[in-house]
């Protein structure tokens, strides 16, 4: 009898889900689903332009989009490969200060440091009308002066903002080499260059890549920076056939060949690792000890490390320093305790959501150890590579028919026209920032969960704790540190989001960004000053945090 039932096929038993897999999958959804409404879009256009495109305006896009990533790649991974080279391998003056002041930039919107330096530089500028004092020159046409609005300048400005990603990866990278390959190096007569060549730059390259990888989704994202510099990139692309030429779909096109961009450049970035793993021999192996530099070469040292921070942080800060001083009346204008106002709110509960949403995400699918729900967590991080403008493109269009549903649906019923309670509110514009940095969040508490015991939990568990009892009585307070920092960095990267607000944001309703970008491009910057360095403080405190964390 037993072996005649031994023999019967087995039933597979299928268990309901429950709430917190059903939580992880909606949220996932949401954090997607821009990308697919995108993918629907241009699939599905209204009037197709693609031809149209293809045979006029795509290839320029195109074409300066990678220029300009070109140029963004190779000045920012010199500047911050160079820099962190410099403050991890050797001692010179300012050495222990400029470690940490070289993150400042990260601080500084990069359309600030455009408005700044065409300001600095343009004809009217200080530094053209002091040439013209000093040599007698009347006009344009007696002397010759690098053109100000171009894409050198573009990718000048791009690459002092950017480079910090590059920088903080690599010092990271080299702190964590061992200091005896060095030593062996050295005894064999390598010198400064060889050591960089030989040890320094394999050992970090996986490092230096996923630092100029971030750069460049940056560089593909911006839209103050190449607008103001008169750039057309992809980006600009979507906002002038999506606003002036009325095309959803053409812009969904373009978004598509921005998203495309995006994944070709995280691919060669995995391939450009090339598989190479670099481990140090044990625990106890010894730290790199940075040689001290002698003689003027010290000062070389300081002056190549000054360079980046100079023209990232110190000449941004110091042109609105001296605009808001020149105006100070501009602290009281009109506008800007209610765009702080706004600021603070939508991106402060933005931060809330999106680091709760990631919370809630890692959780449940650690909880559950599913093989079948595993794969949402890589998925939930394409939202941190999509800029701005795309992501507001794929959630305007459909949000904005869900809106006239539901307000036809409550008038039906009731009588009464709601409006339009999502595009009408700043309810789409916090769902933009959402799954725009959805990643940033996911992967700072995905971290910090990975540094718990799994122990811990299961002995809760043991003794009685739910699910939700033990993420509160065991996670969250032995990662509070990690979760505070994931909220910081979120609400600054809100703060600072220019294209997804420019957008999305509500009929006069401005953000500090906004705001700075709507008053310096009608050339009035003495009044933009005021909110620029409101952004930048807010931006300076998240970077401070940052540069504690570190490791000395």
């Amino acid at each position: 009898m037993s072996d005649r039932f031994a023999q019967l096929p087995r039933r597979r038993i299928w268990s309901l889900p429950d709430a917190w897999t059903i939580g992880a999958v909606l949220i996932a959804a949401v954090v997607l689903a821009p990308i697919l409404s995108i993918a629907w879009i241009a699939l599905n256009p209204t009037e197709n332009i693609w031809p149209h495109l293809i045979a006029t305006v795509l290839p320029r896009y195109l074409g300066t989009t990678l220029l300009l990533m070109a140029g963004v790649a190779g000045l920012s991974a010199a500047m911050g490969t160079g820099a962190a080279w410099l403050v991890s391998q050797y001692r010179f003056p300012g050495r222990d200060w400029l470690a940490n002041a070289l993150l400042f930039p990260l601080a500084i919107p990069a359309y600030v440091g455009a408005y700044a330096l065409v300001d600095l530089l343009d004809y009217a500028g200080p530094v053209q009308s002091a040439l013209r004092s000093a040599f007698g020159w009347t006009s344009a046409r007696d002397y010759w002066f690098p053109e100000t609005r171009s894409l050198p300048m573009a990718i000048l400005v791009l690459s002092f903002a950017l480079y910090p990603y590059v920088y903080l990866l690599a010092r990271s990278a080299y702190r964590e080499q061992s200091g005896r390959a060095y030593e062996v190096a050295r005894a064999l007569g390598c010198g400064p260059w060889a050591l960089f060549l030989r040890i320094g730059w394999p050992l970090a390259r996986p490092a230096i890549a996923a630092g100029v990888a971030l750069a460049l989704m940056e560089t593909v994202a911006d839209y103050g920076t190449v607008l103001h510099f008169g750039v057309q990139t992809l980006t600009t692309g979507v906002f002038s056939t999506w606003l002036n030429g009325s095309n959803a779909g053409g812009a969904a096109q373009i978004s598509g060949v921005i998203l495309v961009l995006i994944l070709m450049l995280v691919g060669l970035e995995r391939a450009g690792r090339g598989g190479a793993r670099f481990h140090r021999l044990g625990r106890n192996a010894q730290p790199v000890e940075p040689v001290v530099i002698v003689g003027r070469k010290r000062w070389y040292a300081t002056g190549l490390c000054l360079i980046p921070f100079t023209g990232g942080f110190l000449l941004p800060v110091g042109v609105m320093l001296v605009h808001s001083a020149a105006a100070p009346g501009g602290w009281l204008a009109p506008g800007l305790l209610e765009a702080l106002q706004n600021t603070l709110v939508v991106a402060g509960l933005s931060a809330l959501v999106t680091v709760g949403a990631a919370v809630f995400l890692v959780y449940a699918l650690r909880m559950k150890g599913s093989r079948a729900v595993q794969w949402l967590l890589p998925l939930t991080l394409v939202g941190y590579a999509a800029p701005g403008a795309v992501l507001a493109l794929g959630l305007l269009l459909p949000l904005a028919a869900l809106d006239h549903r539901l307000a036809d649906g409550i008038l039906a019923l009731t009588g009464w026209d709601p409006g339009l309670m999502i595009t009408g509110t700043a309810v789409a514009l916090g769902l933009a920032y959402m799954v725009r940095f959805f990643g940033i969040a996911q992967g700072a508490v995905d971290a910090a969960f990975g540094r718990v015991s799994p122990s811990l939990s299961m002995a809760a568990r043991s003794l009685g704790r739910s699910a939700s009892g033990t993420l509160a009585a065991v996670y969250l307070p032995l990662m509070r540190g990690s979760v505070l920092t994931a909220l910081l960095v979120v609400f600054v990267d809100c703060v600072k989001e220019l294209p997804a607000t420019l957008l999305l944001r509500p009929f006069n309703f401005n953000t500090l960004s906004t705001r700075v970008f709507e008053l310096a491009s009608l050339e009035r910057l003495s009044e933009a000053a005021p909110a620029a360095l409101l952004v930048m403080a807010v931006g300076l405190v998240a970077v401070l945090v940052l540069a504690r964390s570190q490791p000395d």
